[in-house]
């Protein structure tokens, strides 16, 4: 599938501060956005470049940039504890952002936000969400972003379930799924098991 678990030590010692319930806000977002950043070094690894030239102290020489960065999307509102750390990546990636929510009184997603940069059309996306756990909030970002002709669609989260991963690649095969881990499953209020609670919550300390 087009999946990418990221196995490394360091980004497993930062989940167990996430999962941690002892964890303040305060921790939660640093440490949050601290994955962000590893998500976004590892998510354009992809990019072409192009060579330009820069004079060093010494002399000239030729070096290499992205021909064109990605546009980030931050699923809200939780998306926006990875946000931070991707841009500070990647600080010349315009960014865009989705107010979405699954309402359970209709069993549907309600869209109530949606903004992006004007340079969406064949751009590629990093779309931002931490914790995927039925994906409909994901799935239902993604069909708004394919409306706008983007580029290739790159979801990057911390956490994801077998279902939810499933579940995009069932409705978009071509997006690249990348997370720190792809967790054991569900419980019965759709929480993520063994999961870090409600991101959103954690994060703005509304708990």
């Amino acid at each position: 599938m087009n999946f990418t678990q990221l196995d490394h030590p360091v980004l497993e010692h930062k989940l167990a501060m996430l999962r941690d319930k002892e964890t303040n806000s305060i921790g939660f977002r640093g440490i949050m956005n601290e994955i962000g950043t590893f998500l976004a070094y590892e998510a354009t690894r992809y990019l072409e470049t192009e060579k330009f030239n820069v004079e060093t102290p010494l002399m000239k020489t030729e070096c290499q940039r992205p021909k064109q960065y990605p546009m980030v999307v931050s699923i809200l509102r939780a998306g926006n504890g990875l946000l931070d750390g991707v841009l500070n990546a990647l600080p010349y990636a315009p960014a865009g952002q989705i107010g979405i929510y699954r309402d359970k009184f209709i069993n549907n997603t309600v869209e109530y936000y949606f903004k992006l940069p004007n340079t969406h059309k064949g751009r590629d996306v990093l779309l931002l969400d931490p914790m995927v756990a039925t994906a409909d909030t994901a799935i239902a970002s993604i069909d708004r972003l394919k409306k706008y002709q983007v580029g290739k669609i790159h979801l990057l989260c911390v956490l994801i379930s077998p279902m939810g991963l499933e579940k995009i690649h069932h409705f978009h095969p071509d997006v690249h799924i990348m997370c720190v881990k792809k967790e054991d499953g569900l419980n019965d209020k759709g929480y993520l098991l063994p999961g870090m609670g409600d991101a959103g919550d954690r994060l703005f300390n509304t708990l």
